[in-house]
């Protein structure tokens, strides 16, 4: 399934349904299944969906061995890979029933951070804030099982012409 590119030549982007297939599930309560390299690195199959609806996402995330630094919390160079794998799904609830998924790039992503975020649970709640044509803004907040706001996180998606 991987592309490559070899002096200059055009990379042609996989066909995204097929990847979509492949890490799918058919659990509503479940983000994604196994298959997706970074999603089974998060722990995303093990993620609990608590709200889908256009525009927002909210889930019960956990915080495997391999993201911890040495306190246990998270490393803080890994929630940029959280927001940014949890972005994209927020994006796609805005999906218009049919439309085709198309591949993102993420033009740019920040993070605030207010206070650790301990295992072996979080949550993440996603919203879109704003989406003109294929760019959409993100905000993903992080909060402990308290509700405290542990990082905020904005992300500006992109999608790809190419579908």
């Amino acid at each position: 399934m991987a592309a490559r590119r070899d002096h200059g030549e055009r990379l042609k982007a996989p066909d995204i349904e097929e990847f979509a297939r492949a890490w799918a599930t058919d659990d509503p309560s479940r983000l994604v299944g196994r298959g997706h390299p970074v999603g089974d690195f998060l722990g995303a199959p093990e993620w609990i969906v608590l709200a889908r609806s256009p525009g927002l996402l909210r889930v019960r995330a956990v915080l495997g061995e391999a993201v911890r630094n040495p306190r246990g919390e998270l490393f803080g160079g890994f929630t940029p890979t959280y927001v940014d794998f949890f972005a994209l799904h927020v994006f796609h609830t805005t999906r218009a029933p049919g439309e085709p998924r198309r591949w993102l790039a993420t033009a740019n992503l920040r993070v605030d951070y207010f206070t650790p975020i301990h295992g072996p649970q979080f949550e993440m709640e996603g919203s879109m804030l704003h989406r003109s044509g294929r760019t959409g803004y993100v905000e993903v907040r992080f909060r402990d099982l308290d509700g405290s706001l542990c990082a905020l996180a904005q992300a500006t998606m992109i999608e790809r012409r190419e579908a």
